[in-house]
C-alpha cells in the first residue's frame, strides 16, 4: 500500500524523526562538535599567548629602550625555549589520544608525568642558555644596551620556563579527553588577573621591567595551578589521573623520538615570526624598530 499524506516518508533527504520533523544531517551534527571543541581551544590557545604580550604592554610604559629589550627578550625566548617545550608537549596529542581512543585511560596520567619530567630537564639546559642571553645577542650584532637589557629582562623570566612545560602538558592530557571547558576557563582567569600581577610589580613593588618578567611565572604557575587541581578533583579524570607512578621513568627513549620531530614542526612555524624581532636589532635603530615591531 502507497504511502498516504498522512504517513511521512522516512529515507532518503528527506527523513524525519519520531517527532515529525526532519532528522539533523549528519554533517551539521559533525560541525557542531567541531565547533564545541575547536571554539575553547582557541580562545584558550589565545589567553594562555597574552600573558606575555600584556607583560610587553606594560613594559612599553618605562620606556624606548625598555620596551625594545623586553621585546627581544621575549622573541629569544619563544626561539630557543617556549617553542621548543610547546612543540614537545605537542606530541601528548598523539600518545595521549591513542590511548584514550584504546580505552588504556592510566596511560594518559603516565604519558603526561613522562613528557613533564623530559620537558623538566629540557628547561634546565634552556635556562642555562636564558642566562647568557645578553653575551649572545651581542655576538649577534645587537645594540649593546638593548642586548644587556634583553639579558636582565630573560633572566627574570626563567621560573616561567619551568612553569611553562608543565603547563602545555596539562593542556594537552584535558584535551586529548575532550575536556576543553576547564582550559578555556583557567586561562581566561588568568589572563584577567595576570593585568592586576602586573600592575603590582611593575608599579607598586617598583620592580619595573623585571616585574612585567616575573609576572609571567606567577601567572603560568596559577594557570597550572588552577587545571591540576581540577585533574585530581574532577570526576572526568578519575579513570585518566591515578597518581604519581615510577612507570613514568620508563621509555622516555621512545617519548623523545616523537617529541623532537613534534618540536621541530612547531619550533620552525614559531621561529619564522620571532625571527623578524630580533632581525629589527640589527636595523640603524634599533630601539625604535624593535619597539613597533613588538606591537604586532
Amino acid at each position: 500500500m502507497s504511502p498516504t499524506m498522512e504517513e511521512p516518508l522516512v529515507g532518503g533527504n528527506g527523513s524525519t524523526d519520531k517527532t515529525g520533523g526532519p532528522k539533523e544531517s549528519l554533517v551539521v551534527t559533525e560541525v557542531k562538535k567541531q565547533l564545541y571543541l575547536a571554539g575553547p581551544l582557541i580562545a584558550g590557545c589565545l589567553l594562555q599567548n597574552v600573558v606575555q604580550m600584556i607583560s610587553v604592554m606594560f613594559v612599553g610604559h618605562l620606556g624606548e629602550l625598555a620596551l625594545s629589550s623586553a621585546s627581544i627578550a621575549t622573541s629569544f625566548a619563544g626561539v630557543t625555549g617556549f617553542s621548543l617545550l610547546a612543540g614537545m608537549a605537542s606530541s601528548l596529542d598523539t600518545l595521549c589520544g591513542q590511548a584514550f581512543g584504546a580505552k588504556q585511560y592510566y596511560l594518559l596520567g603516565i604519558y603526561k608525568q613522562r613528557a613533564i619530567l623530559v620537558l623538566t630537564l629540557v628547561s634546565v639546559v634552556v635556562a642555562v642558555v636564558w642566562a647568557y642571553t645578553g653575551q649572545i645577542l651581542l655576538l649577534f650584532g645587537q645594540d649593546p644596551e638593548i642586548a644587556m637589557g634583553a639579558g636582565s629582562y630573560i633572566r627574570w623570566m626563567i621560573p616561567a620556563l619551568f612553569v611553562y612545560g608543565p603547563l602545555q602538558c596539562h593542556v594537552r592530557f584535558l584535551q586529548t579527553q575532550n575536556i576543553v571547558l576547564p582550559v578555556m576557563a583557567s586561562s581566561g582567569v588568568t589572563a584577567l588577573s595576570h593585568v592586576l600581577v602586573c600592575w603590582l610589580l611593575v608599579y607598586k613593588l617598583g620592580l619595573g621591567n623585571k616585574g612585567a618578567a616575573l609576572a609571567n611565572a606567577i601567572s603560568y604557575l596559577a594557570n597550572v595551578s588552577i587545571l591540576a587541581l581540577y585533574i585530581r578533583l574532577s570526576p572526568s579524570c578519575k579513570s585518566t589521573w591515578t597518581g604519581v607512578s615510577k612507570e613514568a621513568f620508563r621509555g622516555i627513549v621512545s617519548f623523545m623520538k616523537l617529541a623532537v620531530p613534534s618540536a621541530l614542526m612547531v619550533c620552525l612555524e614559531w621561529w619564522s615570526f620571532e625571527l623578524l624581532v630580533l632581525l629589527s636589532g640589527l636595523l640603524p635603530n634599533p630601539k625604535l624598530e624593535a619597539s613597533v615591531l613588538s606591537i604586532r
